[in-house]
């Protein structure tokens, strides 16, 4: 018992440490767009930069790096759901709404896909207490999100549209995840996901993505600072520790830890001064945090 406890511990422990980095990705993607950084540039820069540092790591530790005849097709599937689709999604989604708060939000939504995927690709179950946890933890958000000072683009609207496309698409990448994590290692299966993404983003990084090319400006610590936190935290660090998440909870149950995004983006962008929280969002998201543990109850007996 006393295992099954530390393990569910390291699970937990990793999958909010997954959150807060992607937290702070909106935050360092926003001071990258409002460098004017061309979204191509920065998706396919920072796939490369993870994909070639997880290549070094797993080749340090020794990690078996073959891909299975079988399997190529699903890592083809995992790269194109992402880094190719959804950032480029996602990030376009930042630079429209221009406001990373309610960006997190909108990719918060991504529970409910991922439980009705998880119920039918896997089989996962989920009881009324973790549908109502679902629920209790988005009203929670809600509140965070809604009653703050937060300003927002000419293209809203369009951002929104975007941002909910993408949440669709990590549903996909959830599910690959899933189906490759039995068989390989979860740096090996990002890896991967990064390298080959990476490669696919090359063209429209040469091409829209240099349109402008200016040394001074993409050279510079101010663009690098962010890209490299995308590159090796976000993605190399947190994608990992997001794999072994799936692994271990499953699909429908780790997509709810999504939810908890805009709750740490906020928090975030306190400390930075960046973000003012009112009452009423601290109340959001102490509601929001007992919604999560909701969506994580299992009964005694061992069933969910």
């Amino acid at each position: 018992m006393k295992s099954i406890l530390q393990s569910k511990f390291v699970v937990y422990t990793i999958s909010v440490i997954s959150i807060v980095l992607w937290g702070m990705s909106y935050l360092w993607s926003n001071q990258l767009v409002r460098q004017h950084i061309p979204v191509e540039y920065i998706v396919c820069v920072r796939s490369l930069i993870a994909g070639v540092f997880l290549f070094l790591m797993n080749l340090v530790f020794k990690q078996k790096i073959r891909i299975y005849k079988k399997d190529w097709w699903r890592f083809l599937g995992l790269a194109i759901c992402e880094p190719t689709i959804y950032f480029v999604l996602e990030t376009y989604g930042i630079k429209l709404t221009e406001s990373p708060t309610y960006s997190a939000l909108v990719v918060s939504t991504s529970p409910i896909f991922s439980g009705i995927a998880g119920i039918m690709f896997f089989k996962e179950k989920l009881t009324k207490i973790n549908i109502l946890g679902i629920f209790i933890c988005l009203a929670g958000l809600a509140m965070v999100v809604t009653h703050g000072d937060n300003t927002t683009g000419e293209y809203f609207v369009l951002g929104i549209i975007l941002l909910f496309l993408s949440v669709i698409v990590e549903v996909g990448y959830a599910i690959f995840t899933k189906q490759l994590s039995s068989t390989y290692s979860s740096s090996v299966i990002v890896m991967y996901q990064f390298l080959i993404g990476g490669v696919m983003l090359l063209p429209i990084a040469a091409t829209r993505g240099m349109a402008n090319f200016d040394a001074t400006l993409y050279m510079s610590w101010s663009v690098w600072k962010p890209i490299l936190c995308l590159a090796l935290l976000c993605s190399s660090v947190a994608f990992t520790m997001w794999a072994a998440t799936i692994k271990n909870l499953g699909v429908a149950k780790a997509s709810v830890f999504l939810a908890m995004i805009p709750v740490f983006t906020a928090i975030l962008g306190v400390l930075t001064g960046t973000e003012f929280l009112c009452v009423l969002q601290w109340i959001g998201i102490a509601v929001a945090f007992c919604g999560l543990i909701l969506t994580q109850y299992v009964k005694k007996d061992g069933r969910v």
